[in-house]
């Protein structure tokens, strides 16, 4: 399994979206997986459902982050690249999908009774949100090769 059927696959299983993108790359940074899923936890649905960025979209910026992050605090070179490699998967996935925020996305706002409600009774959450996920960590894989 590649790590988009396994992002899907993970997704299907009832992570969320940000959830199964940073876990399916986390062993690559020595990052556990149980602590990768309780670090995206908070991050599915636009950001704890707000309809913000869209969490398959923060999943990919906390894995760019793990392979470009500074740590060191004079290190202006590695933050450098790491917003670069961010703004790059923003524009890509943005022109693919048309936006990075889960309420454009998904053409309701997970925020309220009504577009919770919109996205169940339209089945979202298995039709679109499964293909936003692989979307998500089909760009990464490219931005991640381009070094």
């Amino acid at each position: 399994m590649n790590k988009k059927e396994e992002a899907v696959a993970l997704f299907n299983q009832g992570f969320s979206c940000s959830q199964a993108v940073l876990s399916v790359f986390a062993s690559e940074f020595n990052l556990d997986k149980t602590a990768a899923l309780r670090v995206a936890g908070g991050f599915g649905g636009g950001m704890g459902n707000l309809g913000e960025t869209c969490g398959a979209v923060t999943g990919a910026f906390m894995v760019i982050g793990l392979k470009h992050g500074r740590t060191n605090i004079d290190d202006r070179i590695a933050k450098g690249k790491t917003y670069g490699f961010v703004r790059d998967f923003a524009q890509i996935y943005s022109a693919k999908r048309g936006s990075i925020k889960c309420k454009e996305l998904l053409g309701c706002d997970l925020n309220t009774p009504e577009g919770m409600s919109y996205a169940r009774e339209n089945n979202l959450f298995k039709t679109l949100c499964p293909g936003l996920v692989e979307m998500a960590v089909e760009v990464l894989e490219e931005i991640l090769q381009e070094e």
